[in-house]
């Protein structure tokens, strides 16, 4: 598991979503990413299909495969 806390009450997380060709791809799965409770910053690269998610405490991994469904991507799980 790749979740680690980089300061006091942050976890950051490497998620893998296949799918992923462009930017505005990378934008749509920020976006959805960045309304779930708690996620404080979302960075998607395309190019390696990883989205980085800095949140105020781990995520439930159901609620964000539902945000990346939303997106219209499939979460391939942790990297």
């Amino acid at each position: 598991m790749t979740a680690h806390t980089d300061t006091p009450g942050s976890v950051t997380t490497v998620y893998r979503v296949s799918g992923m060709s462009c930017g505005h791809c990378e934008g749509s799965v920020s976006g959805e990413i960045s309304q779930i409770a708690g996620v404080t910053s979302v960075k998607a690269v395309a190019s390696t299909g990883e989205v980085t998610v800095i949140s105020d405490a781990p995520l439930d991994e159901e609620t964000v495969r539902a945000a990346v469904d939303e997106a219209g991507f499939e979460l391939a799980g942790q990297a």
